[in-house]
């Protein structure tokens, strides 16, 4: 989603930007046309076969099309890292003299490398990953994100510019809540990362009222063993509401409070689109806004156990009903200028020219 709203912004802003991307959607493929460019909210797109179905994503088309067409670019923008058609891109990008730029988006920090695959991740950094690293410019998405990848290594730059976020004009902001109930929210892909767990837990400590909601999906296995933990007591004050897309606004702001517990997040587009409707947010230290939350007063942080988590859940509901109101009001208005106006996409914009002079 980051990725398309950046293309469309630069597009409306002169640029020309082409996107080479894979038919992958999840384990199925996209009903697409391949191999032929097409238009999509006016950026030009092609999408190439995979033909693996993991997140590995090999496709062998997408590197032939940029290997011949790589020198007709200023700079490749790869987005992510630990699939194979970063990786090759990569190094087709540097064969070919092209200043190449990675946003890693989460892939490139401490947790990663401690949480699935652990041993092929350090055996691709070790024998390959560092010395193209050691070529590319990184932009973060966060001031956290960019200290993680320089714990990790050492790249010709660091930059830090925020992601843009596709906001919903339509939303109605400002619209009060009663407070009979301290309306909980949890709205993120349901996987260990995210700390839905430490949540759960939480919730056998919090004394004041509440309803929670968990909206999004992840695997059923792991969703099984998250409502077995659940204390019984506690079953009829949570709703499983599966998984939200366009509507998900409406869903936002229906709550007091959303609440992101996670152990890693590089910068966490969730808590743009819930402050874009004016609900507060909760969010662990190592959330990439945290900081952001926290120095524009738009919420709390919170530390990713139990106890710091239903302490911060019973002072909102217990002493800060006028906070979660002036966030209610203010938010929206500071959420558009900063991630969904002009001003950013003229960092990005002055970001790339600057690698083109220095290339």
């Amino acid at each position: 989603m980051s990725v398309s709203k950046l293309s469309e912004e630069l597009v409306k802003s002169g640029c020309i930007v082409e996107v080479f991307t894979t038919t992958a959607n999840g384990l199925d493929e996209l009903p697409v046309t391949v191999n032929i460019p097409v238009q999509v909210d006016d950026v030009t797109v092609t999408y190439f076969k995979r033909i693996t179905k993991d997140h590995t994503h090999f496709s062998p088309a997408l590197l032939k099309a940029l290997w011949k067409r790589a020198h007709q670019f200023d700079a490749i923008h790869i987005h992510a890292w630990w699939n194979l058609v970063s990786i090759f891109s990569c190094i087709i990008a540097m064969a070919k003299g092209i200043p190449v730029i990675l946003s890693p988006r989460g892939t490139l920090s401490a947790y990663s490398f401690s949480n699935k695959n652990i041993g092929k991740k350090k055996l691709i950094h070790n024998l390959l990953g560092k010395k193209l690293l050691a070529k590319c410019h990184i932009l973060a998405t966060s001031p956290r994100e960019a200290l993680a990848v320089e714990a990790l290594v050492t790249p010709l730059s660091v930059n830090i510019i925020p992601n843009f976020v596709k906001l919903d004009k339509n939303s109605v902001t400002g619209k009060t809540i009663p407070y009979d109930h301290l309306k909980l929210l949890f709205f993120s892909r349901i996987d260990e990362k995210k700390g839905l767990d430490i949540l759960l837990d939480a919730l056998r400590l919090v004394t004041v009222p509440y309803y929670l909601t968990i909206a999004g999906d992840g695997e059923k296995g792991y969703i099984d063993q998250l409502k077995t933990s659940i204390q019984p007591d506690l079953t009829d004050k949570i709703t499983w509401a599966g998984f939200y897309n366009s509507d998900k606004f409406d869903l936002l702001s229906r709550h007091h409070l959303l609440v992101l517990p996670s152990h890693d997040e590089n910068f966490g587009n969730v808590v743009i689109e819930s402050l874009s409707v004016g609900t507060a947010v909760l969010v662990s230290g190592n959330v990439g806004l945290a900081d952001y939350v926290e120095s524009n007063k738009l919420g709390w942080v919170c530390q990713t156990t139990a106890q710091s988590v239903s302490a911060a859940i019973n002072n909102i509901g217990n002493n800060q009903h006028t906070q979660l109101d002036n966030i209610r009001i203010t938010a929206p208005d500071i959420i558009s200028s900063d991630f969904a106006g002009k001003k950013l996409v003229q960092q990005y914009i002055r970001f790339y020219q600057n690698i083109k002079k220095a290339n």
